[in-house]
């Protein structure tokens, strides 16, 4: 099973696509299998067909679920994706400030707070269960995780994000929510001894 995230980018941030895979083994982790930063200023319709041509692909087709940035901009993307009829599951996630979730991975809609997005991820990644192979954008993939701070802001909520560092959170963003989608589906391997 592939797991995708799509962070929507806006004019001076990009769209990025992470997207990992179950690995079986026991114990079960992720594979960081691509990342892919857009072009900036892409236009949704496009991105919509990238994200299209890569869920239908005969590699990926009826074996991917997404998860995409709802925030903002995304509601009318999200719509977009819907209408494209990508043949896959799909949640629309609207990334807050706050401090409760609502919704979940499975449901058509959720609201989670970003620091349970980037907390989950690092977690996975400090257990050695999130793995980034080589691939083109994985080094600036691995260096927006290395970028990633917290800050307590004059308002005293927490700011997550690179935006100190002057490099984006993109890629980060979309591994993130592609990590969200895969952590509560239980592997098949553990459904299926929990049933015997």
């Amino acid at each position: 099973m592939f797991f995708l995230g799509l962070d929507l980018g806006q004019k001076r941030d990009p769209s990025a696509l992470a997207m990992v895979e179950r690995v079986e083994k026991m114990p079960a982790w992720l594979a960081v299998r691509h990342v892919e930063r857009m072009p900036l200023g892409l236009p949704y319709p496009a991105v919509v067909a990238r994200i299209r041509e890569i869920v239908l692909s005969n590699e990926f087709h009826g074996q991917c679920t997404l998860a995409v940035d709802a925030t903002g901009v995304g509601a009318p993307v999200v719509d977009m994706l819907r209408a494209a009829r990508l043949g896959c599951p799909m949640t629309a996630v609207t990334i807050t400030g706050g401090e409760k979730a609502s919704g979940d991975q499975w449901s058509a809609n959720a609201s989670v707070p970003k620091r349970d997005l980037m907390a989950e991820m690092l977690v996975l990644l400090e257990h050695r269960k999130l793995r980034i192979g080589q691939m083109p954008e994985g080094a600036q993939l691995i260096r927006e995780l290395k970028d990633m701070r917290a800050k307590l802001t004059s308002q005293g909520t927490v700011r997550i994000g690179a935006e100190g560092t002057g490099e984006h959170d993109d890629l980060a963003m979309a591994l993130a929510l592609a990590c969200w989608r895969a952590k509560s589906r239980p592997p098949c391997g553990e459904m299926t001894r929990r049933l015997i």
